[in-house]
Formats: C-alpha cells, sequence, structure tokens
C-alpha cells in the first residue's frame, strides 16, 4: 500500500505522516513541518495542476492546520475547490473550508453564491454537502441569502436532505432567533416525519424552544408520550438499537423534554405515569447505554408531578447502582439520590449504608459526589457529623478551588443549622485555621460580631464564657506555626477587646503574645495593625482599671519600629499608642470604655452643634452658603473674560506697570499665604520626631514665618476653580449590620431501621458498629428541613442617644405573625444576610446619610471600642484654606476641639486624637479628647441655621 500510495494519496503524503509520528521531539516535528509548507507553497502556484494533485495539497493543508501551523497561503484555493463540478473534489472543498474557515473571514461570501447554487443541485450528496457548509459557515448577515432554499429542502424526497435542513434551520435560530421566528410552525410539522432520524433531528431545536416558554408546547405531550411508547416497543427499525436499546438517544431526548412539560403541571404529568413505568420495567441494566436511559427517567421522575409508584422504581433502580461496583454508576446513584431526596428525603436512609462507603471510597470524584448528596440532606441532628465530615476532607485536599467551596458550604451549614454558638465558634475555627485565606471576609466580621454580642439573652455569665473560651481557644491556636491572615485579623481582635475582661490572663501575656504575632507576621501590614490596635485596648483598658502599666520591651521595639514605618496607617496607631498612655484615666475611660463594641452609633446628620458658630461668623461678616451649581457658573461666567485676557496676555511682552500690592486682611492666615507674587525664602525648622502626622495637619497660627510659601495674590488661575479651594479628606467606613433569623423548633426523631437488603447479592457481612453509629448520626431524627433556634441581639448597653436602628429581615415564619410594620425583631446572631431595606426615614443606614451629606467625602463617626472604622474631619485645616471673614482669634479657636482623629479601617479600632506639635505652641491631647467626645454627644437639632456653609467646606 505504501509504494501505490493507500488510500489514494501519494507516498510523499504517507512519508509525511509516517515521518511526524517518528519525530522525538516537537523542534523536529515543527523542521518536518516547516519544509512541508515550503514546498507546498512552491507546488500549489504551480499552473495546470491536476485535480488529484491538488485534492492531496488541500488534504496536507488541513494535516498542516491540525498540527498548530498556518497554512492561510492555501484558503484560496480551498474555496476554488468548492467550484469545480466534480463530485469528489467539491466535496473536499466543502470540507477543508469548514475546517479552514469560520463565519466572519472574508472569504465567506466567495462561497455564497456557490452554496446557493449547490443547494438547488439535482445530486443530494451536492445538496448535503452545501447543508453542511450552510451549518458551519453562514452567520445572521448571510441567513437571508441562503433561508429560502433551505425552507424547500424539508420537503425534499430523501430523508438525510430534510434531516439535514432542519440542522440547518436550528442552527439559524441560534445565531438570530428573529430571523426564524415565523418558521417555528417547521418544526412541529418535522415532528411527525415518516422517517425516524428526521423526528429525533427535530427533538433538538424543540428542546430549546420548550426551554424558553413550555407552556406554548403543553398540547404536545400527548404527541411526545406516543413516540416514546413506540420507540419503547420497539416499533422502529433495527437500524436505530445500539446494543439492543431501541434508539435510547431518542428515549433520553424525549424523557428530558417530558421533565420540561410535567414540571409542576400534575394533569400534564399523568399523562406520563405510564410509559416512564413501563421503561423502568423493561429497560435492560446490563448495558451502559441502558443504564443511561433509565437514569433519565430518574431525572424524569424527580422533575415531574410526583407518584408513588414511579418513586419506589426510582428507589430500586438507584439501590442497582449503589451496589454495584462501577464507581460511574454509583456515582450516577449519588446523584440521582441528591434528585429524589427533594421529593422524599425518606429515601436516603433506606441507602445510608451505601452511602457512607461511597463517603469512604478512594474515588474523589465518587467522595466529592457523595458530599453534595450530604449537603442536601443536612438538618439540625446530623449538622455537626456532616460539617466534622467535610472539614476533614478539606484539610486532606490541595484543590484551592474545591476546598473554597467546601468551606462556603461548612460556613453555609453552621450558620443555618449551628446547636449553639460554642460550636458555631469552634467550627468557624477550624474552617479558617485550614481553609486560609480563602473564606470570605464576612465570614470573619460575623464571627466577631457573634463574639461580641454573646447570646444575646440578658445572661451575662454565658456572654463571659463564651468570650473566655474564644480567647483561650485563640491564646492555644497562635502556637501553630503559620495561620491564614484573616484569622489572625479576628484573633487579634477577640484578644484586645476580651483578652483581659475575666482577669485568667494578665495584660503582659496578652501584649507579650500580641507582639509575637506583629514580629511573626511582619510582611502582613492588616496582621500589624490588627495588633496594634490590640495592644492600645488592653494599655487603655488597665490605665481606665486604675493599674499600673508596664510596656515590655518587646512592645517598646514594636512601637519604635512602627513609628519610623513607611505605613501611615502604622505609623498612625503607633502614635496613637503612645498618647493613649499618656492619658489619665478619666480621659482613656471616655474615649476608649470597655466592651462597648456594641453600642449604638449616634450621628447628627445636620452638624446642629455647629449652629451657633455659623451665625456668629455671618454676623461678623462672612459670606453665607452659595450652592455649588450656582457658584461655579456664576464664577465660571464673571471670570471668563479676565481668563482668556490672562492667557492672551501671558505668551508676550507687558509693557504696562506693576500693580501696587493690596493691603493685607488681619486674620489667622499666616503671613505666609498673604498677596504677593514673589517667592520669599525662609529657613525651615526642625520639627521634633513626634510631631510627624499621618493626616492632613492643621496649619498652625504662627507659622508663617517658618516655611518657605508662594504668594499667588493677585495672580490669575489657570485651572481649577478660581477663589475656591476644595479640600477633601477620604476615609473608609464599615457599617455594622444585623438580620434577624428564624426560630423554628429541631423537632425530635428516631433513627430509621437499616435495610436488610441492602446487598443481596454479596455474601452477608456483618456491619460495623462504627459504621452504624455513623449512619445513625447522618440519617437519623426528622427528615423535615429544620433551622437552628434563633439567637437575638446583645442589648445595647447605651441606647440613651439611640438616634436611628437599623431593621432587620424576618423569617418566613414569622412574617404571618407580624402585625405591625416598625416592630423590631431579634436578629439572628448567625445569619449573614443583607439587611432588608425600608422606607422609614429613622430606619435610614446613618453612615450612608453622613455620606449623602458629606458629598465625595466618607466621614464616618463611631462609637469608641466599636470594631468599626473611625474618621471625622479635620474642619480647622479645611476653615484656614477656604473661610476669608475670620477676624477673631476665639471663633477660630471654637474648633480647635475638632482636631482631625486617626482614620482607621480596621474592626475594633478607637478614634484618637491628633497630636499636633508646632514650633511654638503643642495642644493639650487630653482638652482635645474630651472636646472631641463632648462634641460627639451632643444632641440632634434638624433646625440647622446654616449648616450647608460647612458642607460646601467638607464638600
Amino acid at each position: 500500500m505504501g509504494s501505490q500510495g493507500g488510500f489514494y494519496q501519494s507516498k510523499e503524503f504517507l512519508d509525511l505522516v509516517k515521518s511526524i509520528g517518528e519525530a522525538r521531539s516537537k523542534a523536529e516535528e515543527d523542521r518536518i513541518v516547516l519544509n512541508e509548507i515550503e514546498t507546498l507553497k512552491r507546488r500549489i502556484s504551480e499552473p495546470d495542476i491536476p485535480k488529484r494533485k491538488m485534492k492531496e495539497y488541500i488534504i496536507r493543508l488541513v494535516y498542516i492546520e491540525m498540527l498548530g501551523h498556518d497554512a492561510s497561503f492555501g484558503y484560496i484555493h480551498a474555496v476554488k475547490m468548492t467550484h469545480d463540478d466534480s463530485l469528489l473534489v467539491k466535496r473536499t472543498g466543502y470540507l477543508a473550508v469548514t475546517l479552514f474557515l469560520n463565519e466572519d473571514h472574508d472569504l465567506i461570501i466567495l462561497i455564497v453564491n456557490t452554496i446557493q447554487k449547490d443547494l438547488k443541485s439535482d445530486n443530494y450528496l451536492v445538496v448535503c454537502a452545501a447543508l453542511n457548509a450552510v451549518c458551519k459557515l453562514i452567520n445572521e448577515e448571510t441567513i437571508p441569502a441562503v433561508l429560502p432554499q433551505v425552507m424547500e429542502l424539508l420537503a425534499h424526497p430523501k430523508e438525510a436532505v430534510r434531516k439535514k435542513a432542519i440542522m440547518a434551520l436550528h442552527r439559524f435560530y441560534q445565531k438570530s432567533p428573529s430571523s426564524v421566528s415565523h418558521l417555528v410552525s417547521n418544526f412541529r410539522k418535522r415532528l411527525c416525519d415518516n422517517d425516524p432520524g428526521v423526528m429525533g433531528a427535530t427533538l433538538c431545536p424543540l428542546f430549546e424552544l420548550i426551554a424558553r416558554d413550555v407552556n406554548s408546547y403543553k398540547d404536545l405531550v400527548i404527541n411526545f408520550v406516543s413516540i416514546l411508547k413506540q420507540v419503547a416497543e420497539r416499533r422502529l427499525s433495527k437500524a436505530y438499537d445500539c446494543h439492543q436499546m431501541p434508539a435510547p438517544f431518542i428515549q433520553i431526548k424525549l424523557l428530558k423534554i417530558l421533565a420540561l412539560l410535567g414540571s409542576g403541571d400534575k394533569q400534564a404529568s399523568e399523562n406520563m405515569y405510564t410509559v416512564v413505568g413501563d421503561i423502568f420495567r423493561k429497560c435492560d441494566s446490563s448495558s451502559n447505554i441502558g443504564n443511561a436511559v433509565l437514569y433519565e427517567c430518574i431525572c424524569c421522575v424527580s422533575s415531574i408531578y410526583p407518584n408513588p409508584k414511579l418513586l419506589e422504581s426510582a428507589a430500586d433502580v438507584i439501590s442497582r447502582f449503589l451496589k454495584s461496583d462501577s464507581h460511574n454508576l454509583k456515582y450516577m446513584g449519588i446523584d440521582a439520590l441528591g434528585r429524589l431526596i427533594k421529593i422524599s428525603p425518606e429515601i436516603a436512609e433506606q441507602h445510608q449504608l451505601a452511602v457512607i462507603d461511597c463517603l469512604e471510597d478512594p474515588d474523589d470524584t465518587l467522595k466529592r459526589k457523595t458530599f453534595e448528596l450530604l449537603y442536601k440532606m443536612t438538618k439540625s441532628t446530623n449538622v455537626e457529623v456532616i460539617v466534622d465530615r467535610m472539614i476533614d476532607y478539606m484539610i486532606s485536599i490541595s484543590d484551592n478551588h474545591y476546598k473554597t467551596e467546601i468551606a462556603s458550604r461548612c460556613v453555609e451549614l453552621a450558620e443555618q443549622f449551628a446547636p449553639s454558638n460554642q460550636w458555631f465558634i469552634q467550627t468557624m475555627n477550624r474552617v479558617f485555621e485550614h481553609a486560609g485565606d480563602l473564606v470570605n471576609i464576612k465570614v470573619a466580621h460575623s464571627l466577631m460580631r457573634l463574639i461580641a454580642e454573646g447570646f444575646g439573652e440578658d445572661d451575662d455569665n454565658a456572654d463571659s464564657k463564651l468570650r473566655s473560651s474564644a480567647v483561650e481557644s485563640y491564646l492555644r491556636i497562635l502556637g501553630e506555626p503559620k495561620l491564614p491572615s484573616v484569622f489572625l485579623q479576628v484573633i487579634c481582635w477577640v484578644l484586645g477587646e476580651y483578652g483581659t475582661a475575666d482577669g485568667m490572663f494578665s495584660a503582659s501575656d496578652i501584649t507579650g503574645k500580641l507582639c509575637d504575632v506583629a514580629e511573626a507576621y511582619s510582611n502582613d501590614e492588616t496582621v500589624k495593625a490588627y495588633a496594634t490596635t490590640a495592644l492600645m485596648k488592653i494599655y487603655a483598658f488597665e490605665i481606665a482599671a486604675h493599674r499600673k502599666v508596664d510596656m515590655l520591651p518587646e512592645c517598646q521595639s514594636l512601637m519604635e519600629e512602627l513609628l519610623a514605618s513607611h505605613s501611615t496607617d502604622l505609623q498612625q496607631r503607633a502614635y496613637e499608642l503612645q498618647a493613649v498612655i499618656g492619658l489619665d484615666a478619666h480621659a482613656v475611660e471616655c474615649i476608649m470604655p470597655s466592651d462597648a463594641s456594641c453600642e449604638d452609633i449616634e450621628v447628627d446628620r445636620d452638624l446642629s452643634f455647629l449652629n451657633d458658630y455659623i451665625q456668629e461668623a455671618i454676623e461678623k461678616g462672612a459670606q453665607p452658603y452659595i450652592p455649588e451649581s450656582e457658584r461655579s457658573g456664576m464664577l465660571n461666567i464673571s471670570n471668563f473674560r479676565n481668563q482668556d485676557h490672562h492667557e492672551a496676555s501671558s505668551h508676550g511682552l507687558r509693557f504696562e506697570a506693576y500693580e501696587l500690592p493690596k493691603p493685607a486682611v488681619q486674620s489667622r492666615i499666616p503671613q505666609a499665604l498673604i498677596a504677593s507674587t514673589e517667592i520669599v525664602p525662609v529657613p525651615e525648622p526642625m520639627y521634633p520626631r513626634e510631631s510627624y502626622q499621618t493626616t492632613m495637619p492643621s496649619i498652625p497660627s504662627d507659622a508663617g514665618s517658618a516655611e518657605l510659601k508662594l504668594r499667588l495674590e493677585g495672580v490669575q488661575k489657570k485651572w481649577g476653580r478660581p477663589t475656591y479651594t476644595p479640600a477633601t479628606s477620604t476615609s473608609n467606613s464599615t457599617s455594622q449590620k444585623t438580620v434577624n433569623g428564624t426560630s423554628q423548633g429541631d423537632g425530635a426523631s428516631t433513627v430509621s431501621s437499616m435495610r436488610e437488603t441492602y446487598d443481596s447479592r454479596k455474601p452477608q457481612v456483618e456491619v460495623s458498629h462504627e459504621k452504624q453509629k455513623l449512619a445513625a448520626s447522618l440519617f437519623g431524627g426528622s427528615s423535615k428541613t429544620e433551622k437552628r433556634p434563633a439567637t437575638g441581639h446583645k442589648a445595647a448597653k447605651a441606647s440613651s442617644h439611640m438616634v436611628e436602628k437599623s431593621h432587620v429581615p424576618k423569617s418566613s415564619m414569622e412574617v404571618a405573625s407580624d402585625k405591625a410594620a416598625s416592630a423590631q425583631q431579634p436578629p439572628d446572631l448567625l445569619d449573614l444576610g443583607e439587611p432588608t431595606a425600608t422606607s422609614t426615614a429613622l430606619q435610614l443606614d446613618p453612615f450612608k446619610q453622613l455620606e449623602g451629606l458629606l458629598d465625595t467625602t466618607e466621614v464616618a463617626s463611631a462609637v469608641n471600642g466599636a470594631p468599626a472604622a473611625s474618621i471625622s474631619p479635620d474642619i480647622m485645616a479645611l476653615y484656614v484654606d477656604t473661610a476669608a471673614g475670620i477676624h477673631n482669634k476665639n471663633d477660630a479657636d471654637l474648633l480647635s476641639g475638632l482636631s482631625n482623629p486617626s482614620v482607621t479601617n480596621m474592626p475594633g479600632t478607637t478614634a484618637m486624637p491628633q497630636v499636633t506639635q508646632s514650633s511654638s505652641k503643642r495642644p493639650n491631647p487630653k482638652d482635645s479628647l474630651e472636646k472631641d467626645a463632648l462634641v460627639r454627644q451632643m444632641g440632634v437639632n434638624p433646625s440647622s441655621q446654616n449648616p450647608n456653609l460647612f458642607k460646601d467646606l467638607l464638600g
């Protein structure tokens, strides 16, 4: 065959295939292919090439493209072959272009006319070749060019042509449904075609149509049932049999269609019961294709309206699948069981030992499918066993994608069915410890909130025990060599809030552990920030309790390192810690009270505490507030001509005299900022290291003679808004959200007896006691879906100044009994769902209201000690830059108490004052802190006389 060129090919082509097959490296293969490409380029451009040779060259080009090399130089020759009169050459050309080109290729336009001509050919083989090209190459724009010819072919005498015409219409519908929407009725007509092949091809487009609109095809249920019955009774030709199964692929497609049509429709489902039951009885389970039909029957039974006899038949088939030695059949059995337990949960109890065998099977795919089944059948009576098994399996795998999925399922089940808060915390600790940073950060926040809120009852002893056990477990976990960043954040926050609360551990022990964490994870700035804030809380609690504070040497070295850190956040936290240590007990207790993370947050959205100051400033000549839109439009119009004049004159020589300098305005604005156009060099003072600030500092009153400033009075601004300097202050705010859970009791349940017919074909083996115990844990109890008892919010400890409370969503069991829309329901501590928005004004999120008030500047005010971000704007610095009407120093001193507190973005961070030092005067940190606390405790006064002035300053 090699000497004569087997399969009508030359010996040269066969040698090419042989040499590529014997290549020992990719480089050698590429060298052979590149030589072949050069040879084909030379030969394919020769004139008068015989058709037989050209056909072989095109096939060799197809082979080159299959190996991943470019053969685009021969595409045009393949297109030319589609025009040939020879059937063999034409079909070779069509095969090549369908492999070479895509529907958007530029050469497609050259074969549209050829396809139109071939669709009208008398030779049905040519028509079939053209229809194959239509399915692959015709795009949305060229559909109208060939659609009439394809429609005519639906009545072609050859069944192969009709079948391919149906396939072409199906392809048109997938590409552009609107272009063939008026032809959908033809699919219904072809369903009654005399040829089973055409009818089978029609089932594919009908399945897509029914999936989109089930109600429009309800009238076809009788037709589909009739067809399925005829197929099951072997009325079709044996040519459609596969492994002695009558047309199995047509049966599978019909069962899929019936599952869609019978879903939730009792009347339609009743027409299907008989034929599905016949398939269960007659189907041969000795072959793979027979088992595939049985599996599809189970899927159909699980979708249509339930029938007890069909469910029993499906359970028997599942039993055979699970008893099989084939892992594929066991996989199908577990998947089918997962579908049926949604309808009849007690079916799983009949196969409990088989499920446990699959759970312990070494096949990883089967084990994963079994865990999916356990996830679906979890309830409050077996959640502990299932979650423990899932965590153990999560530890044993290395696939991060599936480990993330298992971790999320463990968290979901623990939140929904947790029997107690202690078990929930222990479970979350294991998930965090072994899943690492794959766990969602929201889970960490939920765990911190649960520990802070406790059981939601007025039992302080139970809450204290919960926190003590958490602290003890976290101190033990810190001995592990490597812990995830998210888990370390939770540990640092809990140790800072409750490490010394019960007196079991001293402050030196906790601070030593925190310093070790910061040193061991020095590359993680987030963990170091949490650890620093936790140190600050512990020292603050010690000072407030009038206990002596002795900073450990390692803590002192950590602070020195953070004071010189390149991270402004870490540096700021270190300065805050220094400031807290230097305060007295009363001041520390005011700014950082113990266990205040659940306090209500008071928000004065109107800034009413500034009303008196605004009125006084207006009386002394300050300009009233002008809305931003009016101000910007007025300034743009008034300064348009001056700005054009300045731009035109700045490019040429000026011969007029300079203007006389304007008199200086008496105010607190430093002299370095007052009118002039010259640069005045001033020696820069040496500031002490402690005065370094991580936020925007306010300008001291006597700093004019100590800095180098550019005086720009009288010079027209070329960019930006004239006479208006916006000052921005950015922050991250974290709002606490609480959600409501359900209150549903867990009913007592009994363990169902194990079936003795678990494996009748195998010799009876005594089941081990451990396996029986595991089966009782997994499958025992009520089959109803149960949820864990709800726990309420811990009572707020300072609610006298509360202005707004957030509403929480209610479960479906409580909606019917809820009579008052304003009733506050206790939240579920373990529910991570989003809170339901309400329309009442007092129930809006105070953080969102403050964000809206301050425009793009996000400023959040948090309660001392709360695990949320805390920030307030540096009003003094902004006002010095923009206000022009302050004549009295005492007026500005009123704002000295509103110094900028430290910006934090970690839970548990307490707002601390900014320690500002100048060359002449250093404000007292204690006074600033007390003023700041006083301002945040003032009441709400919505009748602001001119709050928009400060909206402008802060905007």
